[in-house]
């Protein structure tokens, strides 16, 4: 019998070993990152789920998806759109591969 041939790949991030392209694996990330700052400025603030939710024009039920991690259900669009309700600014830092 040989030996099962194990190889051990490394991941500069969760998204790049769940997704099967760096360019799914890159969207998932950005939309993660939002989210999270989306959850931090809810929490922040002391905003209930339907207070969130009024600010930023999106039903309770939206706002409660967001804050369980629902990410397939957002677009970057739509977590940009929450943001600039939420009187943020956002930018975008664009670095070359190489």
């Amino acid at each position: 019998m040989g030996s099962a041939d194990i190889r051990m790949e490394r991941y500069s991030n969760v998204w790049e070993a769940l997704e099967d392209t760096p360019f799914e694996a890159q969207r998932m990330r950005i939309k993660s990152d939002m989210m999270i700052t989306i959850e931090k400025i809810i929490k922040d603030r002391g905003l209930t789920q339907a207070e969130a939710a009024a600010q930023c024009g999106v039903t309770q039920p939206r706002i409660s998806d967001l804050l369980r991690g629902k990410i397939e259900r957002f677009s970057i669009d739509s977590l940009l759109d929450i943001l600039t309700a939420l009187r943020c600014t956002v930018s975008f830092k664009v670095k070359a591969s190489n």
